[in-house]
C-alpha cells in the first residue's frame, strides 16, 4: 500500500465531535504518531484510519499500485495492536499462532518456533493465553502485528503493560520491521513508543475546526 488518504474526515459520537475536517495523506516508508491527552480521541482516529470504524463524514482511500483497495480486502494489508484488542484466551499460544498464520505470514519466513523465541515466550508454548501475564499478552499482540507481513501497521499505546526490558524489546523489534510500511502509533506522549516517528498529528488540532 502506497498511501492512505483522508479527505475532510470527521467522527462524532452522539453530539460530540471527536475530530473533524481532517485531511491527511499517510505514505509508505513513513512513520506517524498521533498525540493527545487521555480521552482526546487518539484511539478513535486510529480506528478510523485502520478502517475499524467508519467516519461520520469524509472519505478514506487506500491506494496500492495506483488502485483503490476494496474494503473487503483491507484485512490483508493491515496489522493492529491495541489494549482493547482481545486475544482468543481459550487457545494455547501455539494455537493462537497457528490460527493467525491462516491469515498472514511472518517476515523472513519466520516459523512458529522462531516467533515464540523472538517474543520470549518459549516456556509458554502450550500455556492457555488466559493464564498469561499482562506483559506476555502485550508481547504476543505486538509480535503478531509487527512481525506479520502487512503494508500498514497500527500500534495503540504499544508500551502498555511492558516493563523496561519489554520496552527495549519493542524498540528493537519496531526498528527491524518498520521499513516498507505505513506505521501509525497512538501515544500519551511516551517517547519510547514513537521515538522512530518523524511525523506528528495532534488530535486537539482537529477538535474545533468548522
Amino acid at each position: 500500500m502506497e498511501k492512505i488518504i483522508l479527505e475532510n474526515t470527521a467522527k462524532r459520537y452522539a453530539k460530540e465531535w471527536i475530530f473533524r475536517n481532517l485531511s491527511y495523506t499517510f505514505e509508505k516508508n513513513k512513520s506517524y504518531v498521533i498525540l493527545g491527552s487521555n480521552g482526546s480521541g487518539k484511539s478513535t482516529l486510529l480506528k478510523v484510519i485502520a478502517s475499524v470504524l467508519t467516519p461520520t463524514k469524509g472519505k478514506l482511500s487506500y491506494i496500492k499500485n495506483g488502485d483503490t483497495i476494496l474494503n473487503e480486502d483491507l484485512y490483508k494489508y493491515i496489522s493492529l495492536s491495541a489494549p482493547y484488542m482481545e486475544l482468543p484466551e481459550e487457545f494455547t499460544l501455539s494455537e493462537v499462532i497457528d490460527f493467525h498464520l491462516n491469515f498472514k505470514s511472518f517476515y523472513n519466513e519466520i516459523d512458529k518456533n522462531k516467533f515464540i523465541e523472538i517474543c520470549y515466550l518459549e516456556n509458554a508454548k502450550d500455556k492457555i493465553v488466559r493464564n498469561f501475564s499482562s506483559g506476555m499478552k502485550q508481547r504476543l499482540k505486538l509480535g503478531l502485528s509487527i512481525i506479520s507481513k502487512s503494508d500498514t501497521l497500527f500500534l495503540d499505546e504499544p508500551s502498555s503493560n511492558l516493563d523496561e526490558k519489554g520496552i527495549n524489546w519493542y524498540k528493537d523489534l519496531i526498528l527491524k520491521y518498520k521499513n516498507n510500511r505505513i506505521v501509525v502509533v497512538c501515544s500519551n506522549n511516551i517517547k519510547s513508543e514513537f521515538f522512530f516517528c518523524n511525523n506528528t498529528i495532534q488530535i486537539e488540532d482537529y477538535k474545533t475546526k468548522k
